[in-house]
């Protein structure tokens, strides 16, 4: 987030604004369907959902839930909501 002086804004809408917050930084966020999604630039999205592809296919194939979790470094109830929670 970069800060950007408010003296870009028109002189009736700052001195609206300045009725409200004097000398303070205020975050406008972006509008609603602009916004990136959680993990998504930094890609720990795509990390997870290959992660627990990785894990439903280990338990397709004969793993046991307390090996995954100890492999995959998580508990036993989180392998559990992966392997047999819905697939999205």
């Amino acid at each position: 987030m970069k800060y950007v002086n408010a003296a870009i804004l028109p002189d009736e809408l700052l001195k609206e604004v300045q009725k409200y917050i004097h000398g303070a930084m205020v975050y406008i966020p972006k509008p609603e369907g602009e916004r990136e999604g959680w993990g998504v630039n930094s890609g720990s999205r795509a990390y997870i959902q290959q992660r627990n592809i990785e894990i439903r296919q280990c338990f397709a194939g004969g793993a046991a839930v307390d090996q995954l979790a100890e492999q995959f470094f998580l508990s036993c109830e989180s392998i559990r909501k992966i392997v047999y929670g819905k697939m999205k």
